[in-house]
């Protein structure tokens, strides 16, 4: 058989995919992992897990694609709240004890806290019970081995939130923030400026950056799986800062052995000064590589090879 077809069937059953996933409540992150790697294989990531009790958009990351990580971890999110006054649990979530309580605050004294402490940028504390490294060990390990430690604060930001409906002691927020933001200590951090305590009693994820929900799908469906992974070269074209090349058959052979293509081997760019990555692909459209660019939007750095898998 021609070397070139082989070279093309095996493009066409790369398990490189980027997934976007709706985790339900009552699962743990790396559990809703468990259907996707019965279809692509063991080679999966994420781009930001969720709490289990928490429920909504996962980006899931498959094969060669799994290098992308930072292309996406970075990305704002937005979610929607129910924040529960008058009790502080030891999590910040409805799996926690009860540690605190306080008094139920007015909706009036909410909005004003929320409009003059919590937008633009603000100084945020991580939860103990959190994935944050303390001295090399998770947070939430240390938590629960009784340990007395810190978590220190760092900048995130708020850049919009709405409310969305109050039935005290419950309110129902919209939050759209930066990433490392953690909604649980948010609502902590609300109703403390409200002289009062708060968890999280629920919470969905309703956006990564460009991706929504609505386009999330059902991991128990191996069908939809599969169908979604083929669109995954779409959702790559909606990252910031991708553009596009097409090289020529020497380049894209070159690309299966980890060798950038040069500037004479690229065919046609879509790239603009503003671009730091982009997508390449063969005559036939078919994508061989995520490659960073240089100033000239010249390749200068290999993130992500899916022409070298079988």
């Amino acid at each position: 058989m021609n070397c070139w077809i082989v070279y093309t069937l095996q493009m066409k059953r790369s398990k490189s995919s980027l997934l976007l996933v709706h985790k339900p409540t009552g699962v743990t992150s790396f559990a809703s992992l468990a259907p996707i790697k019965r279809v692509f294989g063991k080679k999966v990531g994420h781009g930001g897990t969720l709490d289990k009790f928490a429920e909504g958009l996962m980006i899931v990351l498959t094969g060669t694609f799994t290098k992308l990580n930072a292309l996406v971890s970075n990305l704002d999110k937005k979610y929607i709240s129910t924040i529960c006054f008058g009790s502080e649990t030891s999590t910040l979530d409805p799996e926690g004890e009860i540690v605190k309580e306080g008094p139920i605050p007015t909706l009036a004294q909410i909005e004003q806290v929320i409009a003059n402490e919590f937008q633009g940028p603000i100084q945020q504390t991580p939860p103990h019970y959190s994935a944050i490294h303390i001295d090399g060990k998770r947070a939430h390990a240390l938590a629960r081995s009784g340990q007395d430690f810190e978590v220190p604060s760092r900048q995130v930001t708020i850049y919009k939130t709405e409310i969305l409906d109050w039935k005290a002691p419950f309110l129902t927020l919209a939050v759209h923030c930066s990433k490392g933001t953690y909604i649980r200590s948010l609502a902590r951090d609300i109703a403390l400026s409200c002289n009062s305590r708060g968890h999280v009693s629920a919470l969905k994820r309703t956006a990564i950056g460009p991706f929504l929900l609505d386009s999330a799908i059902d991991v128990e469906s191996q069908d939809a799986l599969i169908a979604h992974s083929a669109t995954s070269v779409e959702r790559l074209r909606q990252l910031n800062h991708m553009g596009s090349l097409v090289v020529n058959p020497s380049a894209a052979m070159r690309l299966r052995y980890g060798n950038l293509p040069l500037k004479d081997a690229i065919i046609e760019s879509k790239v603009t000064d503003k671009d730091s990555y982009a997508l390449v692909f063969d005559l036939q459209h078919t994508l061989l590589a995520i490659v960073g660019l240089n100033t000239e939007g010249v390749p200068n750095k290999v993130y992500s090879l899916p022409c070298m898998e079988m």
